[in-house]
């Protein structure tokens, strides 16, 4: 029996990035609202954030709530 061929593996450092707020779930809903978008202001605007973005190195499916970008140096 041959073995079957792995294929080559391409490995990539991944950053995942989460922030709970104390608290959130007793907000108001427009408070909540105003937090989660402070926060995506708040990480959207971070130089690591922007390059990523930039490079299209953001995942598809990212939330104002959950940001996640792989980056290579």
């Amino acid at each position: 029996m041959v073995p079957e061929r792995k294929p080559d593996l391409h490995l990539e450092i991944g950053h995942v990035l989460f922030i709970d707020i104390v608290g959130y779930s007793k907000l108001l809903i427009n408070q909540q609202s105003e937090l989660l978008g402070e926060l995506n202001e708040i990480v959207s605007g971070t130089d690591q954030f922007r390059e990523a973005e930039a490079e299209d190195k953001l995942p598809p499916n990212r939330t104002r709530h959950r940001a996640a970008w792989r980056h290579n140096r």
